[in-house]
């Protein structure tokens, strides 16, 4: 769903990037009142691991389609809406920035489509209520289908309003959102099967990840920490290189109505779109998670472990920024 900077006018480029950033303020503000120290770690080897589960994109039977994880919703119920919230802004960071995979103007938009919901919606409204207090593997498998499934239903809408609003008009508004909607419904589910998975992996390994003030698992937490941190390698690493080769769902769209994957930027903007392309040029140094100029299946490999690494040291960084000035407040208060 990472929107190219073609498909929006910069006045709604720039609403957007308000609505992320102060979601982000506000987030960091929360997360620096916690005092968890698992927390940190926790985010560094998840967020890793849905840099590099993005990198597979599965197909949609039937359509030509594909689709690929978010991960707000996961990151949220390991972490907390808002620490999950910031731990996808690095995630969708570091994809624009370093491997061009969304644009740079579009950055905050695709922020709130694809981390907003998950953290704040599909988290706090949908998967929060429904598994309770009596948390059990059903209730996190239903929880989090439908967590998913209706976050990305928000996400796709707002892709197609905020076309809408840029003045998109090579696509008609009724008939993207009649694509748009539907095959994100079939990647949501899916998203929403994997999500279960794996909570109900820690769930077993290490309840009081998923339930505050349940007992220790049997596993230790450093192991839990070594086994997904194996699972990143092998999935950027390994899996990254049996990625569908059909367009996203996006794309797809995209494609059913002008019959391209991608759309040449107006005219009325064109200018602000090509700067923001010389930024991302200089600044992504694997274009489309492959060495530049190059279709050795290594650079997908050597992107998918160095980008979740670098992703895995952003959010630990940050964690750890967050936790210091938080020490020096107390100290001055």
């Amino acid at each position: 769903m990472h929107m190219a900077d073609a498909l929006i006018a910069p006045a709604v480029a720039a609403t957007m990037y308000a609505a992320s950033g102060v979601t982000t303020a506000y987030s960091i503000k929360k997360v620096r009142l916690e005092n968890d120290p698992k927390k940190i770690p926790t985010m560094g080897i998840m967020s890793a691991f849905v840099f590099a589960a993005q990198m597979i994109n599965f197909t949609i039977p039937g359509t030509g389609s594909s689709g690929h994880l978010c991960g707000g919703l996961l990151l949220s119920i390991l972490l907390g809406p808002y620490a999950g919230f910031l731990s996808m802004v690095s995630v969708l960071l570091i994809q624009c920035l370093l491997f061009a995979d969304g644009g740079l103007l579009a950055l905050g938009a695709n922020i709130w489509n694809m981390a907003f919901y998950g953290c704040f919606v599909g988290y706090l409204l949908i998967y929060r209520p429904l598994t309770g207090k009596t948390i059990n593997k059903k209730s996190i498998m239903i929880a989090s289908v439908l967590g998913s499934v209706i976050s990305l239903q928000l996400g796709a809408f707002s892709v197609t309003l905020e076309t809408l609003f840029s003045g998109i008009t090579a696509l008609s508004f009724g008939q993207f959102l009649a694509l748009m909607q539907p095959i994100h419904l079939a990647i949501g589910t899916v998203e929403g099967l994997i999500t279960g998975a794996v909570v109900i992996f820690l769930y077993n390994t290490r309840p009081e990840l998923i339930q505050k003030g349940a007992p220790e698992g049997s596993y230790s937490f450093k192991k839990v920490m070594v086994i997904m941190g194996i699972a990143v390698l092998l999935i950027g690493g390994g899996l990254s290189l049996a990625a569908s080769q059909h367009p996203d769902g996006l794309e797809w769209s995209i494609e059913k109505i002008t019959g391209n994957t991608e759309l040449a930027a107006k005219d009325t903007y064109s200018d602000a779109v090509q700067s923001a392309e010389k930024i991302q040029e200089k600044t992504a140094i694997l274009p489309d998670y492959s060495f530049p100029d190059s279709n050795s299946p290594v650079g997908t490999s050597f992107s998918g472990i160095i980008g979740a690494g670098i992703v895995a040291v952003l959010t630990i960084g940050c964690g750890v920024l967050f936790k210091m000035f938080r020490r020096k407040d107390s100290t001055a208060e």
